[in-house]
């Protein structure tokens, strides 16, 4: 698989990939909210448990993919490998969107639970601050013109700000928070007795994840299309053409 690592060869193969992610990810997706809807009502939260067919994958989702830029950033500074780079930066609005997503829905699952839109708790607070190191990430990248500086100084922040993730993640165990534990992946077995509840929610982060991938591959693509003219542009306004690099020898 390391042969893919090629850009031109990662191309080929993305694009026979899509169609079969796209329609796995449209499939699961149409299960996963029939599920949904038919699923009982909580027996404390009512039909506001709901959300977490939506928010629970998206948190899950929002530090994946801060998760897959870290292994990307260790691309980009260990091997140096361009499509490390391109990975990185593919990976970073839609990080950002899952975890504004995580937010929202967060929020509207809280209004009716504990009465606020919004409380300074542990896990709320840690999420808020991997959602703004996110936006931070994407001004730096563009704030620099040279596409491979931009992706060694990012990959840096990115390894650093990976320190948040196990704070996000174990902040309900940490500190004392409103916010409630884990309910699916823990060590005494889920809390989610009801396998009418649990199968949808299973079935909504698959779908959740291939839609990441289906998204991250394309945005890969595009991100190489991208770097591909502006090489172009590059060699135009130097005055070379594709026709004088194919005669240069191989050594140059």
């Amino acid at each position: 698989m390391w042969k893919y690592a090629n850009p031109t060869l990662f191309m080929g193969l993305a694009g026979r990939l899509l169609p079969w992610l796209a329609g796995a990810t449209v499939l699961l997706f149409a299960a996963g909210l029939y599920g949904a809807a038919v699923a009982p009502d909580d027996y404390q939260q009512g039909a506001t448990v709901k959300i977490m067919y939506i928010h629970v994958p998206c948190a899950w989702l929002a530090m994946a993919g801060w998760g897959a830029m870290s292994l990307s950033a260790l691309g980009v500074l260990v091997w140096r490998h361009p499509l490390a780079e391109v990975a990185m930066k593919a990976a970073m609005p839609i990080g950002a969107a899952f975890t504004l997503l995580c937010l929202v829905t967060g929020s509207l699952w809280g209004q009716p639970m504990w009465g606020t839109w919004w409380v300074w708790d542990a896990r709320l607070t840690s999420v808020l601050v991997l959602f703004l190191m996110y936006l931070a990430l994407a001004a730096l990248w563009h704030a620099i013109e040279d596409p491979g500086k931009a992706a060694r100084i990012s990959a840096v922040l990115v390894l650093v700000g990976a320190v948040n993730i196990p704070i996000i993640k174990f902040s309900v165990d940490w500190w004392n928070t409103l916010h409630q534990g884990a309910s699916v992946f823990r060590i005494g077995g889920s809390t989610i007795y009801s396998w009418m509840m649990l199968w949808p929610l299973l079935d909504m982060a698959l779908a959740f994840t291939l839609l990441f991938i289906t998204l991250h591959v394309m945005a890969m693509r595009n991100e190489i299309l991208r770097r591909r003219i502006r090489t172009m542009r590059l060699m135009a306004a130097a005055g070379v053409t594709p026709a004088m690099t194919a005669s240069l020898p191989a050594e140059a």
